[in-house]
C-alpha cells in the first residue's frame, strides 16, 4: 500500500533563521518544504513548480507578501497563509484584500502555524454534506456524487461539482471562498454572525479575527455581485434568496 504523497509547501520568508526554524519545523510534521529569501524568487518558485498550500511573510525584498499574492492569484486558487511580523492591522487587511485566506502573526508558535495549515488544506478538499443529512442534524459527511444544483437568482452552485455561476458564467473561488459560500448556501435567508462562519469556514474558536470574515466576504461581492450577501449590520450576513 502506497504512502499518501507529502503535502508540499512554499514558504518565503526573508529572516534566515525563521525561515530555517519553520522548514524544519513543517519538515517534522511531514511537509515537504521548498523555501524562499525573497518574494521574486517566491514567485520564480511558484511558477516553477506545483504546490499544495504558501505560506508567504508580508515584509519580504524586492517584491513584497502582499505583491506576490496579488500575482499568485492571477493564475492560482491555491490556499494563502500571511505572516505578518508587527500585527499590524493595514498589513493583515491588504494580504487578506490580495486574496490570502488567513494570516497568522509572528512571533507564531508551531502548533499554531500548523493548525492553521490544517485548516486551509482540509478547506481545499472540502466536500459539504447531503442536505438531508444537514437537515437532520448529522454534521459534515461525504457529498453525493450527483450533488445539488442551487439557484438564487442569477447565481448557482452545484454542490457536487463545487462548480460556481453568475448569469451562466463561471466563477472562479478559492477554497475559502467558495467554503464561506456554502455555508451561506446551506442557510438562505437567515443571518450567520461573524463568530459561526469563524467556527464552521475558518475552524476559529470565539477568539477570531472577524476581519477576515468581513473581508472574505468583500472578495465574494465583488465576484458574484454586490448585493448577493446581505450585511445585517450588528449581527453579520446573509445570502438572499
Amino acid at each position: 500500500m502506497s504512502s499518501p504523497t507529502p503535502v508540499r509547501v512554499l514558504l518565503v520568508e526573508d529572516d534566515e533563521l525563521m525561515r530555517r526554524s519553520f522548514t524544519v519545523a513543517l519538515e517534522r510534521y511531514g511537509y515537504r518544504v521548498k523555501a524562499a529569501a525573497d518574494g521574486l524568487t517566491g514567485l520564480e518558485s511558484f511558477r516553477d513548480d506545483s504546490f499544495d498550500l504558501l505560506i508567504l511573510d508580508v515584509m519580504l525584498p524586492g517584491l513584497d507578501g502582499i505583491g506576490l499574492c496579488r500575482r499568485v492569484r492571477e493564475s492560482s486558487l491555491v490556499p494563502v497563509l500571511m505572516m505578518s511580523a508587527r500585527g499590524d492591522g493595514l498589513d493583515i487587511v491588504a494580504g487578506l484584500e490580495a486574496g490570502a485566506d488567513d494570516y497568522v502573526v509572528k512571533p507564531v508558535d508551531t502548533n499554531v502555524l500548523v493548525a492553521r495549515i490544517r485548516s486551509l488544506l482540509r478547506r481545499a478538499t472540502y466536500a459539504p454534506a447531503p442536505a438531508a443529512a444537514q437537515a437532520a442534524g448529522d454534521g459534515p459527511g461525504p457529498a453525493p456524487s450527483e450533488g445539488e444544483l442551487l439557484t438564487f437568482g442569477d447565481l448557482t452552485l452545484h454542490t457536487g461539482a463545487l462548480e460556481v455561476a453568475v448569469s451562466g458564467t463561471p466563477v472562479a473561488l478559492t477554497p475559502t471562498e467558495l467554503k464561506l459560500l456554502l455555508e451561506f448556501a446551506a442557510h438562505p435567508g437567515v443571518v450567520l454572525e461573524r463568530h459561526t462562519l469563524l467556527r464552521n469556514v475558518w475552524d476559529y474558536g470565539w477568539d477570531g479575527d472577524s476581519r477576515v470574515v468581513d473581508l472574505c466576504v468583500q472578495r465574494l461581492r465583488g465576484k458574484l455581485g454586490r448585493d448577493r450577501i446581505e450585511t445585517v449590520r450588528g449581527f453579520g450576513y446573509k445570502l438572499r434568496r
